[in-house]
């Protein structure tokens, strides 16, 4: 079982890295630390930085936005992270994010989703592969650009730095067709709202895709599955679990249009539709205190280990759901990093 650390530093109003946290996961053999982004700080600037103060934790986005950069914006950052942490510790992990941000903040047409995925994905091979020009003819994106607006002036190029290590494509989703992408064209999956019944729900979907297994994407016994597992070590679990049922109820709520929220959906496919739906649409009301009360204190307590050592000792094992390769863990507590080293390491040995 590997471990990763989770970073939330990109929905807060002051960037403030947890470096002594990252520290430590390294030095306790955490596999992975991930950065995301939202509308604020980015997840690449973070990794960069990243790049110079560790050593041998591999450096990964969850997510970056695709409607944020051109598939050759964010090629180009990725061999750039890597040659600077040194090859083969960078993990690209891509996601559509939902129509608010995209065509809101990036001023892009939400289009199709899936295709954006599978384009996306397959320039990057071609660009980290660097066999000839790169040119790519796909539903949603194509290079060189010839759609309106175009002088027909393009041209296929290849990239002029080399990259210096493996670089990692992973795909976060959710939904079935997305899913069953991961499992075709990318080297691992960060499923979005991944419970104890995950394998169950989702697994059929990945099957889907393993039968059409690209020949660049990792062999399929190397794919991994990473889910989030956040862990607060506290004697007052209602208080804890009351301190994470706003973001809850933002992100259900809020994060994504009455059509298309994928925050919702998730909470749905996890066993909990009326309270999904209540919750969207008190946010949407503007009830945002009822949005909160709507949390369910068993959605959240089955999302994370709460509580006294103990309690965390004994749920883990119980809280790692089938067909998971890899938890990110989401705190900035040093004592919780190195407990949880210890404990995968007892149960699991820790990779």
């Amino acid at each position: 079982m590997k471990l990763a650390l989770g970073l939330e530093v990109y929905n807060k109003a002051v960037l403030d890295l947890p470096t002594l946290a990252i520290e430590t996961a390294e030095r306790c053999g955490y596999h992975s630390v991930w950065t995301a982004e939202a509308y604020g700080s980015d997840a690449l600037s973070t990794l960069a930085y990243l790049a110079g103060k560790t050593t041998t934790i591999k450096l990964g986005t969850a997510v970056v936005q695709v409607a944020a950069r051109t598939p050759a914006s964010t090629a180009m950052a990725a061999m750039t992270i890597d040659a600077l942490a040194g090859g083969g510790r960078t993990i690209i992990g891509l996601g559509v994010s939902g129509p608010q941000i995209v065509e809101g903040w990036y001023g892009q047409p939400w289009g199709s989703p899936h295709h954006w995925l599978r384009d996306y994905v397959s320039i990057m091979r071609k660009i980290f592969a660097r066999e000839e020009p790169v040119t790519h003819i796909g539903r949603q994106l194509s290079l060189p650009y010839t759609d309106e607006g175009s002088i027909y002036e393009g041209k296929a190029l290849k990239s002029i730095l080399h990259p210096v290590g493996n670089i990692e494509i992973w795909i976060a989703s959710g939904a079935p067709l997305n899913t069953a992408l991961a499992a075709e064209v990318a080297d691992g999956w960060l499923p979005m709202g991944y419970g104890l019944d995950g394998w169950d729900i989702h697994g059929p979907n990945l099957e889907t895709g393993f039968q059409k297994r690209k020949e660049n994407a990792v062999p399929r016994e190397n794919f991994q599955l990473f889910t989030n597992l956040s862990v607060e070590i506290t004697d007052d679990i209602q208080g804890a679990i009351n301190r994470r049922k706003p973001q809850t109820a933002m992100y259900v709520g809020g994060m994504g249009s009455e059509n298309n929220n994928y925050h919702r959906d998730s909470m749905a496919r996890r066993g909990f539709p009326e309270a999904a739906q209540k919750i969207q649409d008190c946010w949407l009301s503007g009830d945002k205190e009822a949005a909160v009360r709507s949390v369910p204190d068993e959605y959240i307590d089955q999302s994370g280990l709460i509580g006294p050592v103990e309690r965390i000792r004994e749920r883990f094992t119980s809280l790692v759901p089938d067909g998971a390769t890899g938890l990110i863990i989401r705190t900035t507590d040093r004592s919780t990093i190195e407990l949880m080293a210890e404990i995968t390491q007892s149960e699991y040995g820790l990779e």
